[in-house]
């Protein structure tokens, strides 16, 4: 009997080599939709990658198009490098941004960054928070140096940083945080990443519901395979994460992630909070 199931679903395709829209390659013009906004982005960096056709990372393409969209942007890293990077790229094109290094597994770093971003912006109206990592291998390759590592970036981080954002967050405000499909489903064979990614979830329900009483709102965005430089990295390294069938033929792109985390920073957005924004061309509805 054939799987038909199975046979609907195609195979992935380039992302160059099918249609797609302006906004999912980020060519789209500006709509001013977070004109005065002050926005910061942890984890605004990319991941140096020596292709020609190298992608846009999710913490840079969230950066550029906030500035796009009319916001101050304070762009983010643990590299001093890679934010001042992401703060050329948005200056090239005649925007603002400032630049702040730190480690937010370090509660003090987080601290001193919330209250000097505050500071130096003039306040803040939005936070995302795009920093992970997954070490260790299943359970028999997974020591407590790697799972705590991961949850210390994956979950210990974004909880540092939604501590400290939420008594200076304007009201009508947001934090957006960065997961992965791996906290909906198994998959990714790091235990550690998935248990984080799926902890992150509920931490965001619990912020949404302190937030709400003072008027600030808490999501998730949940990407599933998207064509990044670390994607591509990953795929290198498990060749079967490119042959993944994905219903929409093909892995996302850091666009589409940074108009998805675009829109709940938004008030196109005021009535969403402590929910989570799937990003995955329809690869978690496969069983």
């Amino acid at each position: 009997m054939t799987d038909t199931k199975t046979n609907s679903v195609p195979a992935q395709r380039d992302v160059s080599s099918v249609w797609t829209p302006n906004e999912a390659r980020g060519l789209a013009a500006p709509r001013g939709r977070m004109q005065g906004r002050r926005v910061l982005v942890v984890g605004a960096g990319a991941q140096p990658l020596d292709e020609p056709d190298a992608p846009e990372g999710n913490g840079r393409a969230i950066s550029l198009l906030c500035a796009r969209e009319g916001a101050l942007v304070g762009a983010v890293d643990k590299h001093e490098h890679a934010a001042l990077e992401t703060q050329r790229r948005i200056a090239d094109e005649g925007f603002r941004a400032l630049a702040f290094t730190a480690d937010v597994t370090d509660p003090a770093a987080v601290e001193r960054l919330l209250q000097a971003a505050a500071h130096d912006l003039s306040g803040l109206d939005g936070v995302v928070v795009n920093v992970g990592t997954g070490l260790g291998q299943g359970l028999a390759g997974t020591d407590l140096s790697a799972w705590d590592a991961t949850f210390n970036l994956n979950l210990r981080a974004h909880f540092l940083v939604a501590k400290a954002a939420l008594p200076l967050l304007a009201p009508g405000g947001a934090l957006v945080f960065v997961g992965s499909v791996a906290g909906l489903r198994p998959g990714s064979g790091i235990p550690a990443y998935d248990a984080s990614k799926a902890g992150l979830l509920g931490l965001s329900r619990h912020v949404a519901m302190e937030g709400s009483r003072r008027g600030v709102r808490a999501n998730v965005v949940v990407p599933g395979l998207i064509d990044t430089p670390l994607g591509r990295i990953a795929s290198k390294r498990r060749a079967s994460r490119g042959a993944t069938p994905i219903p929409l033929g093909r892995q996302g792109t850091a666009w589409e992630v940074a108009y998805a985390t675009l829109f709940l920073l938004s008030d196109e957005a005021s009535y969403i909070t402590g929910q989570s924004l799937v990003i995955d061309g329809g690869l978690s509805n496969l069983r």
